[in-house]
């Protein structure tokens, strides 16, 4: 998403990216970007916490409208409800690496069926 923004930028169409990869996002160049230092599938914050999304969204709505330099970014105040997720996040080792292969492979075998038109 990172570069699809550039581009539209580049086009003149303003963008603002709401994103947890941080490094990526930032290596990137975006425009404008709000930061939550969440677990990846979450940027617009917890799940059911409507209250926590409208805010994360209007923040890229006020970035969006009052950014002041280029390459913005803000870091959401949100924490999440523990940081359990961090220990385990791309983890690999004994306990899992038999697991992650055979779901490797199982994806790549549905990739190639897909290919093929199974």
């Amino acid at each position: 998403m990172s570069l699809v923004a550039r581009h539209l930028e580049e086009n003149g169409l303003s963008t603002v990216i709401i994103g947890s990869a941080r490094d990526i996002v930032e290596e990137c160049g975006v425009a404008r970007f709000i930061f939550t230092d969440f677990p990846l599938g979450n940027p617009c914050g917890k799940p059911w916490d409507v209250a926590m999304q409208r805010s994360i969204v209007g923040m890229a709505l006020d970035l969006l409208e009052r950014a002041w330099m280029p390459r913005m970014t803000i870091q959401t105040q949100f924490c999440w409800d523990n940081d359990e997720w961090r220990e385990g996040f791309m983890r690999v080792d004994e306990s899992n690496r038999e697991a992650l292969a055979r779901a490797g492979e199982e994806r790549r075998q549905m990739q190639a069926d897909m290919k093929k038109g199974l």
